[in-house]
């Protein structure tokens, strides 16, 4: 769970979130998840400050990519890749353990 502030300190990345899930045409319930997501684990992701906007672009992007998935509006990894700014290696590495972080099981496939 995230706290109100989390949501406030955070308003340039959740506008990110909505901009890529535009630009990938996510519905509404895809981009609520994805905002969920992002806020319950970005703290788990922190990095040291010189890499603080690397490491939240990358929990932007496997959030996107878990939300479509959870939510059946599925893009795949290349195309939130694209989205986002961000290596397809950066969401293959990231997703799983960020539904983890959620408190969520991941697919096993």
């Amino acid at each position: 769970m995230y706290r109100a502030r989390d949501h406030v300190e955070n308003e340039r990345w959740l506008a990110e979130i909505e901009e890529c899930a535009d630009r990938l045409g996510l519905d509404t319930a895809a981009r609520s998840r994805a905002t969920d997501l992002f806020l319950t684990t970005v703290s788990e992701w922190d990095a040291p400050n010189d890499r603080d906007a690397d490491s939240r672009r990358a929990v932007v992007a496997a959030s996107l990519y878990a939300g479509s998935l959870i939510e059946g509006d599925q893009r795949s990894q290349s195309e939130v890749a694209e989205a986002v700014g961000v290596a397809r290696l950066t969401i293959q590495q990231r997703w799983k353990d960020l539904l983890e972080a959620a408190g969520l099981q991941p697919p096993s496939w």
